[in-house]
């Protein structure tokens, strides 16, 4: 019994992490007034990469971007991410033309959407307008206003432009050795060859 309580006593005296953090500022280290990032499953996001506008925002006008973006709060304009993914919360509504590599919507888009590789509508999502990618997910539950074009992968057109050189390289070998511009087609044809 006297060992348990020994036990308990001594772990809150060791896990206290203010009195760590006001070391730095006695020794006359500067300190970041920036408060810390918080640590729940948004903080992993921005750990990998990606930028987050939070639901309490409004944005008007363009946005471009080299890196994932979530989108929680409210955008009119347009938002272009080439090379990365796009994340429409399910606070989200955006009423713009955009542009990325893959897209989810879980809220509300009112506007043109192309991507690249994939778009994925989940089910609590609403989409009006035109979307435009080489593959697509509507889950049962979403809403979906517009027209769908899908378009293939640009791998196929250089195979086809491989195919046609090597059928087009053989025609020309056997018209030039049978031409009469030869040295030995002329050859023959003046020795009498030639039919009347």
């Amino acid at each position: 019994m006297w060992n348990r309580r020994k036990e308990e006593e001594p772990a809150p005296r060791t896990t206290p992490a203010p009195p760590t953090s006001s070391v730095p500022a006695k020794e006359g280290i500067p300190m970041s007034s920036l408060p810390s990032r918080p640590t729940d499953t948004r903080s992993d996001a921005v750990r990998g990469g990606a930028a987050i506008i939070g639901k309490s925002v409004v944005l008007k006008g363009q946005i471009y971007g080299r890196e994932d973006l979530t989108i929680d709060g409210e955008v009119e304009g347009t938002v272009e991410l080439q090379e990365h993914r796009l994340t429409i919360g399910p606070n989200g509504k955006v009423m713009a033309t955009i542009k990325a590599r893959e897209i989810v919507v879980l809220g509300t888009v009112h506007g043109n959407i192309e991507a690249r590789e994939k778009i994925d509508i989940r089910k609590e999502a609403k989409v009006v307008g035109d979307i435009r990618t080489a593959r697509i997910v509507i889950e049962d539950g979403a809403y979906f206003k517009g027209s769908i074009d899908i378009v293939r992968a640009e791998a196929p057109k250089p195979a086809a432009q491989s195919a046609a050189q090597p059928v087009g390289a053989p025609k020309p070998q056997p018209v030039a050795s049978a031409g009469p511009s030869s040295p030995a087609a002329a050859a023959g044809a003046g020795a009498g060859d030639v039919k009347r």
